[in-house]
């Protein structure tokens, strides 16, 4: 049964999510949440891993999630559950109609979606904030602040700024995870 719980929850999110990887953190993080198949932290922990390892997020996050729940027909399942509406999308627009975006009404959806991922992707990170640096998992819940995760906050937007004026470019966000990283084993030990 997690079987089809997985591919069907993972069809879903890759079917009614635009926006990417990012735009799909939001989806993912309300079904595993309601479906209780993982806390919040141990959640934050897979958009860690997620965003660390090579390949698209949403992708790395299915497996991963698929594994932690089935093993490794539940990450093949859910894997293909969030990929495969997108590969059908995707080759119905290449067999059907190739100049299927240079149409306005097409134009004009995409325009009025796009606003709306934006504002998906800032509610999670917003969510993803109050929850590592104080906290707060719910309305009710009490104001635990960890400072150990709002000084390597604070040392990466000091080093990425501090680049940024020095080679007159951004620092690689590779650099960042694996600096973070670092940070993270020397703190947290």
């Amino acid at each position: 049964m997690i079987y089809l719980t997985l591919f069907l929850t993972f069809l879903k999110i890759g079917a009614i999510s635009f926006g990417g990887g990012y735009g799909m953190i939001s989806i993912i993080r309300e079904s595993v949440l309601s479906n209780g198949w993982m806390t919040e932290p141990e959640l934050l922990n897979f958009i860690a891993v997620a965003e660390s390892t090579p390949g698209p997020i949403a992708i790395n996050m299915a497996t991963f999630i698929g594994s932690s729940q089935g093993g490794i027909f539940g990450a093949f399942l859910a894997t293909l559950g969030v990929v495969l509406p997108s590969f059908l999308v995707i080759w119905l627009i290449a067999a059907v109609a190739k100049n299927l975006l240079k149409l306005a009404g097409v134009q004009a959806a995409l325009d009025g979606i796009r606003p709306c991922i934006v504002g998906m992707i800032l509610a999670t990170a917003a969510t993803m904030l109050l929850t590592a640096l104080l906290g707060l998992k719910t309305v009710n819940s009490a104001f635990a602040f960890d400072g150990k995760s709002a000084l390597i906050l604070a040392l990466l937007c000091v080093v990425s700024f501090a680049f940024q004026k020095w080679k007159k470019r951004s620092i690689s966000p590779i650099l960042l995870i694996l600096f973070s990283g670092v940070l993270g084993v020397i703190l947290f030990r």
